[in-house]
């Protein structure tokens, strides 16, 4: 079991609202009254949890400097699922494949909002590395709002081998690339697929590139020359969305 600290008002309340079962413990500052600390302290207690009142100092050493707003809550995380619990997804699939697939990711900021768009868009699972990738971190969850405990991170040892498994499994690969012509919007994203997207300002790596089936990439028509990586991503999960709906 994972435990980690989160703090701040909106943080605690997307834990109340997405993940209660996960919170074991509460400190509040007991000098500081408001109102929606009164109601975050409040719904703690309806679900059994009698927040600890401490001074403001505990709490900063808790937050490591950052603003708490008052509450600190000690949640247990999501954990990331190992290789063969992917296999295991793969092989029961009741509908096409969709899996997002990030190519060593470090930034927590776009794995959380990777995580939610993914939600939103219904895919399967996400696959990350085990080394040099972003994991599930305080921070990934509450970015995701919620998403971290409803969509799986798999860690996987080597993303290329992974690829071409998948491949196996009759599960098409398509990666996302600025540099080719093929144009998402021109590719047939109703199969079973695994989109893998880089990470921001070096894309994919070659290996990555070479265990991919197809390149595509989302026309640019402004001075810019990329998307933000979650951005692009939740453009590209969309497109996918959108014509799986259609079929």
């Amino acid at each position: 079991m994972k435990l980690s600290k989160i703090f701040g008002l909106h943080a605690v309340q997307s834990a109340l609202q997405y993940s209660p079962d996960k919170i074991t413990q509460a400190w509040i500052d007991g000098q500081r009254q408001d109102q929606r600390l009164a109601r975050a302290l409040g719904e703690l207690e309806a679900l059994g949890i009698r927040p600890e009142k401490t001074d403001r100092k505990r709490l900063d050493r808790f937050a490591e400097g950052g603003q708490h707003q008052g509450i600190v809550v000690e949640v247990e995380l999501p954990g990331e699922l190992p290789e063969h619990e992917l296999k295991n997804a793969v092989q029961n699939l009741g509908a096409p494949a969709l899996f997002l697939v990030l190519d060593q990711v470090q930034d927590p900021h776009n794995l959380g909002a990777c995580l939610r768009t993914a939600d939103a868009a219904g895919v399967h699972g996400v696959i990350v590395a085990k080394d040099n990738a972003a994991g599930i971190t305080p921070t990934v969850c509450k970015v995701a709002s919620g998403a971290a405990e409803t969509v799986p991170v798999y860690q996987v040892t080597n993303l290329a081998r992974t690829l071409r498994w998948l491949k196996e499994q009759g599960i098409w690969v398509f990666g996302a690339a600025g540099d080719t012509a093929q144009s998402a919007y021109r590719s047939d994203f109703t199969v079973p697929m695994a989109l893998v997207v880089g990470a921001e300002g070096k894309g994919l790596r070659r290996l990555t590139q070479e265990a991919c089936d197809l390149l595509v990439a989302l026309p640019m028509r402004g001075s810019v020359e990329s998307l933000n990586l979650s951005v692009a991503t939740g453009v590209l999960l969309y497109e996918v969305l959108r014509q799986r709906m259609q079929g």
